[in-house]
């Protein structure tokens, strides 16, 4: 077999919401994202696969597109890759095309755009197990002749779903898609679906008697103000038991590895006060990022969340915004970047904008510790009308007031904007699915890696820095005060003192503060290795709450919801706007709020608890 017969290029395409990233992992293995909302798969995504016969398979995962006449950032992508003018990427040998079989009213209009190129090209119905249960029938054999392109069925969530699709790309490749057509789209498919497709009177009552609830405007907005809530009371009651688990674990383990170096003592306070205080500060707060993202993922695949954004769509229209901008700024509650990568799904290059503006307002997964912390600290641990958890009340206020100020920020820029036109929010509303297991598994299972890498690398390395100049140089001959008080670090902090000294914070936050430019939750890990060189023998959050103030740790509450963003996330916000400008101002309107912020509430709280 010669190898421009043994490998094949293939392209994935299809509207979004039709399960082909889902399709995607099942023929690659790969473990990307599996959502149920438009815009999931942002960047071009790359796998490989062999056939029954030993056939190698290069696989694109394309943005999800509705129409070829791009009209986002992301549809460009689809269309420049179909078409072969994308940089440096040719054009695909095969265009494999996937339709939610449940909605291919909506579906077989983008199958037809994309046949028109008169490329190879499949057709996977995807979703053939649901459309069966919806009594849904499909002549295949029919809808394939009058397509002229192979039409698969699948069901990409299923092992084994894919098998035909497979086997046939494996065999001769599809002959070039004839590319006429009448003229008229819609006339198109709705011959098809007249001729191959037989629908029942009522093919989505549950949907509808669920959106009778959901989509109302009183309760809707009511269940999503109660999801929310929900979501962060679980978030501390669910996790304390893991997390004082690993808190043990940790500390004996450190303990264990310590007295092993009791002839070393530099390399024991390197690993035990360096490398076991400060990584150990952070990994302990694994749980309750994998509580948040397990509720994250639940709703992404239940076909929730295109529906909280239409609710949410008149809310944010009084912003300056759409409900289109839901989903990124959700998405940045896992972390700034993928939300302001998911902006370009938003066709208005104003709202595209301003979302990239409000979307580090979020509360992202990285801030979750310090909030944990702090609220460990000093909020009991006991309930409310002898239901809800206090402290999860305070961490559902925090990301409440991040999200209000996101708002109250558009809001602002929609003022001076020149432009005042408005945009109507057009999407799709899934089917409801039942999330599934695997999908589910795998959502965290990324999460988990994604954050253990990050305490494995740049948190690893930060603490071991930070640990240095915390170290040397050492205290001279006849000193009185701790060592880290000489050292570089120590210098560092009392030198930023005098600046942050208003708004309540002490020498060892501002050291905290400047290694959290790299990363959030670095701050954790640096006050965790800052106290343990200063010879404070106890736990980070004991002695946070011996040591502080109220005024001091709310401050830093408060600090933590507009703190300006890591620095991969400016550099970001630097890529997709092509603009230094925007950084500049992003970076320079959230440090004067976070400012302004803790020293309102430090002043404030001074004055209330003396």
């Amino acid at each position: 077999m010669s190898e421009a017969v043994a490998s094949l290029r293939l392209a994935l395409v299809g509207n979004p919401n039709c399960g082909k990233t889902a399709l995607f992992n099942q023929l690659t293995g790969g473990h990307q994202k599996v959502a149920n909302y438009a815009g999931v798969t942002i960047e071009r995504k790359e796998g490989r696969f062999r056939g029954p016969s030993g056939r190698q398979f290069q696989l694109l995962d394309l943005p999800g597109a509705y129409s070829l006449e791009a009209a986002s950032p992301d549809e460009v992508i689809t269309r420049d890759v179909c078409l072969g003018h994308f940089p440096g990427e040719s054009a695909p040998d095969v265009i494999v095309c996937v339709a939610d079989a449940t909605n291919l009213r909506l579906h077989l209009r983008f199958v037809l755009e994309v046949r028109r190129l008169g490329r190879p090209m499949v057709l996977a119905l995807n979703m053939m197990d649901a459309a069966r249960r919806r009594g849904i029938v499909i002549d295949v054999g029919k809808l394939e002749a009058a397509l002229d392109i192979p039409v698969i069925e699948t069901v990409a969530v299923r092992r084994g779903g894919a098998a035909e699709l497979v086997a046939r790309l494996d065999g001769d490749p599809p002959a070039l898609a004839r590319a006429s057509d009448s003229g008229d789209l819609h006339a198109d498919v709705r011959a098809m679906i007249a001729d191959a497709v037989r629908m029942p009177r009522r093919t989505a009552e549950i949907d509808d008697a669920i959106d009778r609830v959901v989509l109302h405007p009183v309760l809707g907005l009511g269940l999503l103000a109660l999801i929310m809530f929900l979501i962060f009371q679980a978030v501390f009651s669910w996790a304390a038991p893991l997390m004082d688990g690993i808190d043990a674990g940790i500390g004996a383990l450190g303990g264990w590895v310590g007295s092993g170096l009791a002839s070393m003592p530099l390399l024991q306070s390197l690993v035990v006060d360096g490398i076991f205080a400060g990584v150990g500060g952070v990994l302990v707060f694994l749980p309750q990022i994998l509580i948040l993202f397990l509720f994250i993922l639940a709703l992404e695949e239940s076909g929730y969340l295109p529906r909280a954004a239409f609710l949410l769509d008149r809310l944010m229209f009084k912003a300056g915004l759409t409900g289109r901008s839901f989903i990124p700024l959700l998405s940045s509650f896992a972390c700034a970047i993928p939300g302001i990568m998911a902006t370009r799904s938003i066709q208005d290059p104003r709202d595209r904008l301003t979302t990239i503006l409000i979307a580090p307002l979020m509360t992202c997964s990285a801030r979750l510790p310090v909030y944990a912390l702090l609220i460990a600290a000093f909020i009991p641990a006991r309930t409310v009308a002898g239901v809800f958890n206090l402290q999860g009340i305070v961490l559902f206020t925090l990301y409440a007031a991040g999200i209000v100020s996101a708002l109250a920020v558009a809001w602002v820029v929609k003022l001076v904007r020149r432009d005042k036109s408005e945009h109507a929010l057009l999407m799709e509303l899934p089917s409801y699915r039942l999330p599934h297991p695997r999908d589910i598994a795998i959502g965290l299972w990324e999460r988990a890696m994604i954050f253990l890498r990050r305490v494995g690398g740049i948190i690893l390395s930060l603490t071991v820095i930070l640990w240095f100049l915390s170290t040397f140089p050492g205290a001279p001959a006849g000193a009185t005060e701790p060592a880290i008080n000489y050292s570089f670090a120590g210098q560092l902090g009392h030198g930023l003192h005098a600046l942050f000294a208003p708004i309540g914070f002490n020498w060892q936050i501002c050291i905290a503060l400047v290694p959290g430019l790299a990363a959030r939750e670095v701050a954790v890990s640096s006050l965790a290795t800052v106290y343990a060189l200063s010879g404070d023998g106890d736990g980070l959050q004991a002695i946070v709450a011996s040591q502080w103030s109220m005024a001091t740790a709310f401050s830093l509450l408060a600090w933590y919801v507009f703190a300006p963003m890591c620095l991969s996330t400016l550099a970001t916000v630097r890529r997709e706007t092509n603009s230094w400008r925007q950084v500049w101002i992003m970076a320079g309107y959230l440090f004067a709020l976070a400012y302004l912020a803790s020293l309102l509430t430090y002043q404030i709280t001074r004055m209330l608890a003396p």
